[in-house]
């Protein structure tokens, strides 16, 4: 796969971005390397990836329990003081070597000690390949809210190898096709079609396309001012809907990439709703999401606590929710209002 540029840095492939990789780190005046992992990562990935390391610098690991509710300001006050004990000083450079939540807090951790060391992310889960590979944002929750603190900070490169798919469930595999079809939908109904009508396709075709898609759409709009924001389709429902299942103990975790998949459904109701997008594109997106993710149960016990968490998505502006809608495929609608009757609609229209 040939490699894309970025803001101002490349997303290499596979043993291209072992060679991107290495030579930066030659050309580098670095004091030393650490490596962030999660004890899957260390245990499945950073065998493979030390043993593509050319280099004489002293190298340190880092290890954090895996998961989103680690993601969190208590954890990067862990790395940091690990870092420090390591003697990591600005000269030092950070791997991150995992999922989107070892890449968002990398990225933040690095993007903050001692006001900025350089740090190369390597995604190893399909959701963080597609996903968090570009674009620059880093971060972390607070408490179950979403990416409620961080900053934009770019790394000096990307390494995309797809090999690393082979490690995670199929589970985690399906999380990150609902970022492909939130692509799909919002910018290349091609993507979407390819989806819903292949029969042999495997994700490593989708791949490529689907970061050049992030980037066409970062590059026009790095601080999501505006085109940015059709990156956010089913993700204001979506991530109410994870941080409720997050939180609540009667109920189990949702992937991201489940959340946003009912998210995406809600949404598109929501669309023919307001911008009268085709209801039968709305059934096809249904009957395709729950082929793939089955149905979640949403009581209506529920919906008030989902309600509450839309208030704090970071999108709002005083206080007001904004939506990313669609008037048709690759026809994004975005600062969209919608009345809490209207959402509920949309949630028991998931449901029905």
């Amino acid at each position: 796969m040939n490699s894309i540029q970025a803001v101002n840095y490349f997303v290499h492939f596979d043993e291209k971005g072992y060679t991107a990789l290495n030579t930066l780190i030659a050309s580098k005046n670095y004091s030393s390397i650490f490596v962030l992992v999660d004890e899957n990562t260390h245990k499945h990935c950073y065998p493979k990836f030390i043993q593509q390391l050319e280099t004489t610098l002293p190298i340190e690991m880092i290890e954090i329990e895996a998961g989103e509710e680690f993601k969190n300001l208590d954890t990067c006050i862990g790395i940091w003081n690990a870092m420090t004990d390591l003697n990591a000083d600005r000269r030092s450079l950070l791997i991150t070597l995992g999922g989107g939540v070892i890449n968002d807090m990398g990225g933040f951790v690095a993007s903050a000690y001692k006001r900025g060391i350089d740090f190369v992310n390597i995604p190893t889960t399909l959701l963080s390949m597609v996903d968090a590979s570009v674009g620059g944002k880093t971060g972390v929750d607070l408490g179950v809210l979403k990416n409620q603190i961080g900053l934009f900070a770019n790394p000096k490169m990307v390494l995309v190898d797809t090999d690393y798919l082979e490690t995670v469930t199929e589970r985690e595999i399906k999380s990150g096709i609902a970022e492909i079809i939130k692509y799909g939908l919002t910018y290349d109904a091609a993507l979407y079609h390819k989806i819903k009508d292949a029969e042999n396709l495997t994700v490593v075709d989708l791949i490529h396309r689907s970061i050049e898609i992030k980037n066409e759409v970062v590059l026009k709009d790095p601080k999501e001012k505006n085109l940015r924001k059709i990156l956010n389709f089913g993700h204001t429902i979506g991530h109410a809907v994870e941080s409720y299942f997050l939180e609540a103990e009667d109920k189990e975790k949702l992937t991201h990439g489940e959340a946003i998949a009912i998210g995406m459904v809600a949404e598109c109701y929501l669309s023919t709703k307001l911008f009268n997008f085709p209801k039968e594109e709305l059934e096809n997106i249904k009957v395709l999401i729950k082929a793939i993710y089955g149905s979640v149960e949403i009581l209506e016990s529920d919906f008030t606590g989902i309600l509450d968490y839309l208030k704090h998505d970071k999108k709002n502006v005083r206080g007001q929710v904004n939506f990313v809608l669609l008037s048709d495929l690759e026809e994004p609608k975005i600062d969209i209002k919608v009345s809490n009757e209207l959402v509920l609609k949309s949630i028991q229209h998931y449901l029905s």
